[in-house]
């Protein structure tokens, strides 16, 4: 289990640009993620997605988080999201346990 603060401090560097996490949060270029956890790609209400997104069907969790974050673009081939990854185990722990907190409060 990752640390939430360090995880906040991550996400503020490397999301917050393109997504809010509170419950009634606007999309930005990517979507709100209030409520992430057991979502299944390309499903956000409001948002356009391509085919490759839509089609996926991954539910997001740790497990496919941790592996989304390491190489987005490797795990959803042709996905518009624009995200370098963090190779980093600990840090990608530490994103996601942020996550986890602030998408279900």
């Amino acid at each position: 289990m990752g640390d939430v603060e360090k995880g906040k401090k991550i996400f503020v560097q490397k999301c917050a640009q393109y997504h809010t996490v509170e419950q009634g949060g606007k999309h930005k270029t990517g979507p709100n993620l209030h409520g992430l956890f057991g979502w299944k790609t390309g499903q956000a209400i409001g948002l356009s997605y391509i085919e490759t997104d839509k089609n996926k069907g991954i539910t997001w969790g740790e497990d496919t988080l941790m592996e989304y974050f390491e190489n987005s673009r490797k795990y959803i081939p042709g996905t518009k999201m624009i995200f370098a990854g963090i190779k980093n185990n600990a840090e990608r722990a530490d994103l996601i346990a942020y996550l986890k907190k602030a998408t279900s409060e």
